[in-house]
């Protein structure tokens, strides 16, 4: 049984500076996802990932403080896959890919349209180029965990002020459509597999005390090829985990 964890840590070494590596010990998971590191792999303190008995792989982001993605593992993957070949999404660092055996685990970061037009238009490039890059990859790899900051909510069950929100980038009509397209073309929303009920999210603003009262999003997903249902076992968000704005979500998942 594997368990993997994504977490989008806004910052590794932030996230290192709140105790993050103690919660990974204590949860133990065998791949960690992330997202946003913010980091080249020469800022971060490495030596701590080989003394608990993990491989590390880093895809950062040109720009330096931005973005970049990175999977940790227990098991030496059979490969690792930097980029999607797209040069614009690869100088954002957007996607690593492990293979293991017929299983590949993704870690994504895929962009939010928070800041304007511009990132919103780049956003939805991007979803109509990741979702043909999926399809073309599930030819050869077809058993895939898409795990990351997807930045957006599905359903009105996925964010606490459905119509407050109606027209705030994450849940505007056209991300949710994608993302209903996204599921229908032959993936489970782990989560939602094993759990219907609402107030579960992964994201809170820093403003308004927003976590302390719940007022999230759930914005980061694991999402599991369907031929793999039959080996999905459990789904869980962690929120009480606090080393970011968002939270890790976990899959145990039988390899």
């Amino acid at each position: 049984m594997q368990k993997i964890i994504s977490y989008n840590v806004n910052g590794i070494r932030s996230a290192m500076s709140k105790g993050w590596i103690d919660w990974i010990k204590a949860v133990n998971p065998d791949i960690i996802c992330l997202q946003e590191i913010k980091a080249n792999p020469d800022q971060i303190d490495l030596k701590v990932f080989d003394e608990i008995g993990y491989k590390h792989f880093w895809f950062p982001a040109q720009k330096k403080g931005y973005s970049g993605t990175a999977i940790i593992t227990k098991t030496e993957p059979d490969h690792i896959e930097y980029g999607c070949g797209i040069a614009e999404y690869d100088f954002e660092g957007r996607v690593i890919r492990a293979d293991f055996g017929d299983v590949s685990v993704m870690s994504v970061y895929m962009p939010s349209g928070t800041t304007g037009d511009i990132r919103q238009n780049f956003k939805y490039k991007w979803l109509d180029d990741f979702h043909n890059y999926i399809d073309e990859l599930r030819g050869t790899r077809p058993n895939l965990i898409i795990a990351g900051d997807y930045n957006i909510c599905h359903k009105p069950i996925d964010i606490h002020n459905p119509v407050s929100n109606a027209n705030s980038s994450g849940f505007l009509p056209e991300e949710r459509a994608w993302m209903e397209k996204f599921i229908n073309s032959g993936f489970i929303d782990s989560f939602r597999h094993f759990n219907k009920e609402p107030h579960n999210y992964t994201w809170w603003s820093f403003r308004a005390g927003s976590r302390d009262k719940n007022l999230g999003w759930r914005i980061d997903y694991q999402m599991v090829s369907k031929s793999l249902e039959s080996r999905l076992k459990r789904a869980v968000i962690l929120p009480e985990a606090k080393h970011s704005d968002h939270c890790p979500v976990l899959i145990e998942v039988d390899f």
